[in-house]
């Protein structure tokens, strides 16, 4: 079935793909209102709209899931939009804190066979600027294990594989930092009372505060 969905309504599917990725039961319209930055009413407008094309599920008080159709786009949307943020960064040296207001416009063109030649174009790329997975074209995506540096023991070794904050400001603060994908970080000490951590990079030793820390997927080695 072919769908003709504005970008609201392609917005609002990627919105609630992403929060029912950190949450296991279903999205309750405050959050939504919150990701989306609008009132809940408009939220439960939209919601309404959409259960009637048989995207979502949506019973009142009981909050709103994707149906698989609806997944189906969402995933379809999340797939653009970070193989645009690819091309921006590694054909157009744009930096990763640039990119993802410009992706956002980009991820609603309908094109398949331009997305298809896009990815081909970029040797078919697994992850986007930001460490986050791209799907493959059949919807197959990889999430993260999950592993924070907050929870690397110390004297342990790690490399910085993904960043769950992509906020221009945070990504211009790991700029500062010198920590980038690929960045191996070793923590030589955490501190009790508030969770920060002495790190040492490739390059300097740095304090890490328990929110930067929380926001970086990382691989231990």
């Amino acid at each position: 079935m072919e769908f003709q969905l504005t970008q609201t309504e392609e917005n609002y599917l990627k919105a609630i793909y992403s929060l029912e990725l950190s949450k296991a039961e279903n999205v309750s319209t405050t959050l939504i209102a919150k990701k989306i930055e609008t009132k809940a009413s408009s939220v439960t407008d939209m919601i309404q709209k959409l259960a009637e094309k048989d995207l979502v599920h949506y019973k009142k008080y009981q909050g709103v899931s994707l149906t698989k159709i609806g997944q189906k786009i969402a995933v379809e949307i999340v797939r653009k939009h970070r193989l645009w943020e690819v091309f921006l960064v590694n054909k157009l040296n744009y930096n990763w804190d640039e990119v993802h207001q410009m992706a956002e416009q980009l991820e609603h063109i309908k094109s398949e066979t331009l997305i298809d030649k896009l990815e081909a174009f970029l040797e078919f790329p697994t992850h986007d600027p930001h460490g986050d997975p791209i799907p493959d074209k059949e919807g197959n995506i990889k999430h993260h294990n999950n592993t924070m540096l907050s929870s690397v023991e110390t004297g342990k070794s790690c490399v910085v594989i993904g960043i769950k904050d992509s906020s221009d400001p945070f990504l211009k603060f790991l700029d500062k930092l010198q920590i980038q994908l690929g960045s191996i970080l070793k923590v030589i000490s955490k501190e009790p009372f508030d969770n920060s951590m002495l790190v040492e990079t490739e390059t300097a030793s740095i304090s890490i505060s328990n929110q930067i820390s929380k926001n970086l997927f990382v691989k231990k080695l």
